[in-house]
């Protein structure tokens, strides 16, 4: 189960108007199995195109949205999958 936090959204999304750091605002909650985790903005659209889709697919649909790098991209987008993976939210690999 998840959910998302539409004033911490809108804060975020405020934030990265104004060239804030919003790393730190956490967007969503994810429950499973007795585990609760928040996400960021990246993480939360991470989450949300977790569809089926490829990692390259992925990184490809946040580059359309995000001023990143792809190499910066890429290496976050791996490790927050591993980390979801880790936690038993996702199958990755």
């Amino acid at each position: 189960m998840w959910r998302e936090e539409e004033d911490s959204l809108l804060e975020a999304s405020a934030g990265l108007e104004k060239g804030s750091d919003v790393t730190e605002v956490a967007t969503s909650l994810l429950f499973s199995d007795g585990i609760m985790i928040t996400l960021n903005l990246m993480g939360t659209e991470i989450w949300k195109i977790c569809d089926g889709r490829t990692v390259e697919e992925i990184i490809d649909s946040l580059l359309a949205d995000f001023e990143v790098e792809r190499a910066v991209l890429s290496q976050d987008v791996h490790s927050f999958l591993q980390d979801l993976e880790q936690k038993g939210f996702i199958f990755y690999g």
